[in-house]
């Protein structure tokens, strides 16, 4: 069944479980490739059920509809350009946020402020400053949102963590990734296809391997004279943490030969020893004067990637517990790459409290416009803003 446009309407951690007893039923915003992958998700998970399918293109969700649920599921599913008004015909849960980044924002606060819970792809916001405003939504409307970093969602990468913590937890990550795809399209035209698009991905797994907050970054990039990138498709990042941790990064996209995983190599050095994972088989841990011991094999059972992040979304909501990647912790991950665009262009350290206060500042703005949150004008600083969901 379709639905005609309307003007849409349009919340941090969820305050209050939802009891009810089946799946949750979701609306998933956005019919391309994505969007088609998380509907595929949709309708394999046993905690949510698809309901509504949205895009901005008159006709495209419902030929994603066609073109992926099954026929006799097709006749329940509601289709349109508009969010909350398809959201609120299928009578759903929660909303699956997978338009392009510059939609994030309105799309999400929207369906933040009609009371739909949002699952968003990553990035959360096409800018820090949108992003920040989003934690302020959320905390206006007191609704989950959460954002998908879905390459966390690695069985091996929390594999990884454990292995280290055995040998007294990673004090220095490094990580490599040289791959060389041939794109086309728009991260040719980038100025940072790398640190932007791919990087953003290793910045958060350090995130799930390291304690601690984030304090600075300093970042090099660079273009190959072979690149076949507009932008800089090659960098060396490394960010330190407030637990004296340091992650340095280095890799490059137009990288033929003998290439990494789209995870990139990792070695992690410990008080006890170090740990490598290649970033595609169980990791395997080194104790000092001792044997190797192999990480474990993820259970059959375990969820990787999109099917994680949905399920740890659904259990959220069913449960009020906040997820690991709830706007305010995810919102870390983007300014670290913020930080690193903003190092690379100026070849200075650059620190996360720097890029935060003037996002918190913008995104002030942002809110005024917009009228709906004034969350946050209690903010002291970008900082603090963000420990206290």
């Amino acid at each position: 069944m379709n639905v005609a446009p309307q003007n849409p309407q349009t919340l941090h951690t969820p305050r209050a479980p939802q009891n009810q007893p089946g799946p949750l039923k979701v609306v998933v915003i956005g019919a391309g490739g994505m969007g088609r992958a998380w509907i595929a998700t949709v309708l394999r998970s046993a905690d949510a059920q698809l309901v509504g399918v949205v895009d901005v293109i008159d006709g495209a969700a419902a030929r994603a509809v066609d073109d992926v649920v099954p026929e006799a599921q097709r006749p329940e599913i509601v289709t349109g350009t508009d969010t909350v008004v398809v959201a609120q015909r299928a009578g759903a849960d929660a909303v699956i946020d997978v338009t392009i980044p510059a939609a994030h924002h309105a799309v999400t606060a929207d369906a933040l402020h009609a009371g739909f819970p949002v699952l968003g792809e990553k990035p959360c916001a096409a800018t820090l400053a949108e992003a920040v405003s989003l934690a302020g939504h959320a905390e206006t409307t007191g609704k989950l949102f959460m954002v998908s970093q879905s390459r966390r969602n690695n069985p091996h990468l929390h594999e990884t963590r454990r292995l280290a913590d055995s040998l007294g937890g990673a004090g220095i990550i490094d990580t490599r990734f040289y791959k060389a795809p041939r794109f086309g399209g728009f991260r040719d035209e980038m100025e940072h296809p790398l640190i932007v698009d791919m990087a953003i991905h290793a910045f958060d797994a350090g995130r799930v391997l390291l304690d601690g907050n984030p304090v600075s970054v300093t970042a090099t990039s660079y273009n190959p004279t072979w690149s076949w990138y507009a932008g800089d498709a090659a960098a060396t990042v490394a960010i330190t943490y407030d637990t004296g941790a340091v992650h340095t990064f280095s890799g490059s996209w137009c990288a033929p030969g003998r290439e990494t995983s789209w995870n990139g190599d990792w070695s992690l050095s410990c008080a006890g020893g170090s740990v490598q994972w290649d970033g595609e088989t169980p990791p395997t841990a080194q104790p000092e004067g001792g044997d190797d011991v192999v990480g474990r094999d993820p259970a059959a059972t375990e969820l990787w990637e999109l099917d994680s992040s949905l399920a740890q979304f659904c259990a959220a909501l069913r449960t009020g517990s906040a997820p690991d990647s709830h706007v305010h912790a995810n919102v870390w991950t983007q300014a670290i790459v913020e930080a690193a665009v903003r190092s690379a262009d100026t070849g200075r350290r650059v620190t996360l409290a720097e890029v935060l206060d003037e996002a918190l500042a913008t995104g002030r703005e942002l809110d005024v416009t917009d009228g709906r949150s004034q969350a946050l004008a209690s903010w002291k600083t970008g900082i603090s803003g963000l420990t206290i969901a």
